[in-house]
């Protein structure tokens, strides 16, 4: 009888001794570089392939009306980072913005950098035993302050105040951060998802990590590898703006890069206890490809601006291909990714998390807000909000107001301020409110400006 009993002792032994698997999930945040929800085949995209992203949508849960936090790049990541609105954090505009020659507002004295009092959702796993890994852009600052080994990340590949590849999207990248190596060449997206899948398999399984793979792509300089464009040009049968052969080229890359990770996690048998986001910082660039049905692009106030793709696959909480249609913006990804790995969402955080809608459980319809008090791809000055069906934009140059039912009118054709002032009102008082309630940096007369 002891010989049992001793055995079943060192079982015993053995299991309280062994690694055991994190019981919090592994995150992996892709963050996408200007692409908007129609760039995607699983948003309605033709000529995109995007097998392994759609792939995603199937398997996880697709927000069929995300926002992003602004319309253009550094603002939308603060708020990613910190679950804040760009305007209380007072980092409005990409980092350093343009400068427009006569304006007629004089743009605020906006941050031009992630303050590191802000605590940012890579500390806040980092505090709870998280590996905590940037891998790609950052541009949220200047200088080594900022960088992403100075707010929460123990490891930083290829993220400064980069906003984009100033040389080539094509080795060598001399790019600080990211050793060059010898190989002539070699595809920034390519190389960075390779550095993502070793961290991944070089990670001990009892810990958990949170991997913020913030991709270069598909921002400007267009370029992709040469095989996958002539692939898109024998695709393209007559002209069309939407059709970009070397820009769903990039798109490509970017989509064989998600099934890589993927890929590798279901390799380490950590797929089943991951959480996994990919979301964009703002709409698609106008002069790369249209966002048709939505009006506009990249750093203009209407729906092109803001609208974007965000899936999130989760086993057990974001699953089986569920299409929600309430509202997103990106400081619900913030808010999400703390309650997903236990930690309660700080009240200071301007995001909701995402699964109390997928849960069905009831949640308050409430207001989205955009503030953006500079110049940009010919737009000009403004604040927006969405409540329900209806948004309104105003624009600080003028004052002038435009409200768009979006249920009836998702192309923003039809202004209808005039013909309905109690809405009208509603939203213009709301937004100011806001404004007064973040302390937003408002723009003001330009004294030397000339008609």
């Amino acid at each position: 009888m002891k010989k049992p009993l001793l055995l079943l002792l060192s079982v015993i032994l053995l299991s309280a001794n062994a690694p055991q698997k994190p019981t919090t999930p592994n995150v992996v945040l892709f963050f996408i570089d200007d692409m908007g929800a129609v760039d995607l085949g699983c948003y309605g995209n033709v000529f995109n392939q995007t097998p392994n992203i759609d792939k995603l949508a199937k398997r996880g849960v697709k927000f069929t009306n995300a926002y992003s936090a602004c319309t253009v790049c550094s603002p939308s990541r603060a708020a990613l980072m910190t679950g804040k609105y760009p305007a209380q954090l007072h980092l409005t505009d990409w980092i350093a913005g343009h400068v427009k020659k006569n304006p007629k507002l004089n743009i605020p004295d906006w941050r031009m950098y992630l303050p590191q009092e802000e605590k940012t959702i890579a500390e806040h796993l980092h505090e709870k035993g998280y590996s905590t890994w940037h891998v790609g852009k950052w541009h949220l600052g200047e200088g080594d302050t900022y960088l992403p080994t100075n707010q929460g990340f123990d490891l930083n590949i290829g993220g400064s105040n980069w906003g984009q590849p100033k040389g080539s999207y094509f080795s060598p990248f001399k790019m600080p951060h990211l050793q060059d190596d010898d190989s002539k060449g070699y595809y920034l997206t390519d190389r960075l998802t390779d550095e993502a899948v070793k961290l991944i398999e070089n990670q001990d399984t009892h810990k958990p990590f949170f991997l913020n793979f913030w991709h270069y792509g598909v921002h400007t300089p267009l370029q992709a590898r040469a095989d996958k464009i002539e692939k898109y040009k024998q695709l393209l049968k007559e002209k069309d703006p939407q059709k970009n052969p070397v820009y769903a080229a990039m798109i490509e890359s970017v989509d064989e890069s998600v099934a890589r990770v993927m890929a590798t996690l279901e390799k380490k048998n950590m797929l089943e206890n991951t959480l996994v986001v990919f979301a964009a910082d703002n709409g698609t660039l106008m002069t790369t490809a249209t966002s048709h049905p939505f009006r506009k692009g990249k750093g203009w106030s209407y729906e092109g601006g803001t609208r974007t793709p965000l899936l999130v696959y989760w086993k057990g909480h974001f699953e089986n291909g569920l299409e929600v249609h309430s509202p997103a913006i990106t400081m619900d990804i913030s808010a999400t990714i703390l309650k997903a790995v236990g930690l309660a969402i700080p009240k200071t955080l301007h995001g909701n998390d995402l699964n109390a809608i997928v849960s069905k459980k009831k949640m308050e319809e409430r207001p989205l807000f955009w503030h953006y008090p500079h110049y940009h791809e010919g737009n000009n000055p403004y604040g927006a909000v969405r409540k329900g069906d209806w948004k309104l934009i105003e624009f600080y140059e003028s004052g002038a107001l435009e409200l768009y039912n979006l249920k009836n009118d998702i192309g923003e054709t039809q202004n209808l301020a005039s013909t309905e002032p109690a809405k009208t009102k509603e939203l213009a008082n709301l937004l100011n409110n806001w404004r007064t309630k973040m302390k937003a940096q408002m723009p003001t007369p330009n004294p030397d400006f000339k008609p």
